[in-house]
């Protein structure tokens, strides 16, 4: 009996669960020093770069209220850029990678996107659980060039207050 009260109570938990925070599995060889990026605000721009067409050199996002995190990897000559319009957000984010990330595609909720790298290696595709959240941060691993990445995912709430 109690076994069956404690599969009920399991079931319930994960049925109740809309989760308005989820995060996407890593992906990339994971070696190297870890790192996070992380802002203040809604995410407003993303800036690639890449090397030869084939490897992603370095990344970096902008948060509405505290400017451009610092670059992830290397930066070198001009970036591919994707600004976002306002109340735009980034859905999906997906790409290739072996040893380092190979390429990255940002996907917005108007259905634009940056794709910047090549088209090689195994294939990965990140989006939130929920139909409201949208990309809040990065994480990963650098090793001169980014090795892995994660994407963090969650709704954005806006602080309402009364005049």
């Amino acid at each position: 009996m109690r076994h069956i009260a404690v599969f009920a109570l399991l079931t319930a938990c994960a049925l109740a669960d809309d989760s308005h925070y989820s995060f996407s599995r890593s992906v990339g060889s994971g070696y190297g020093t870890s790192y996070s990026i992380i802002g203040e605000g809604r995410i407003k721009a993303v800036r690639v770069w890449e090397i030869y067409s084939n490897y992603i050199y370095g990344f970096q996002l902008r948060y509405s209220d505290s400017g451009w995190a610092p670059v992830v990897g290397y930066v070198s000559g001009e970036p591919q850029e994707l600004e976002l319009f306002e109340g735009e957000r980034i859905i999906q984010v997906s790409g290739k990678y072996t040893h380092y990330i190979q390429s990255l595609i940002f996907v917005t909720g108007n259905g634009r996107s940056l794709h910047v790298g090549e088209a090689s290696g195994h294939s990965f595709n990140m989006y939130p659980t929920h139909p409201d959240a949208e990309l809040r941060f990065l994480s990963g691993s650098v090793s001169g060039l980014p090795t892995s990445i994660q994407a963090h995912w969650a709704i954005f709430y806006t602080e309402i207050t009364d005049n």
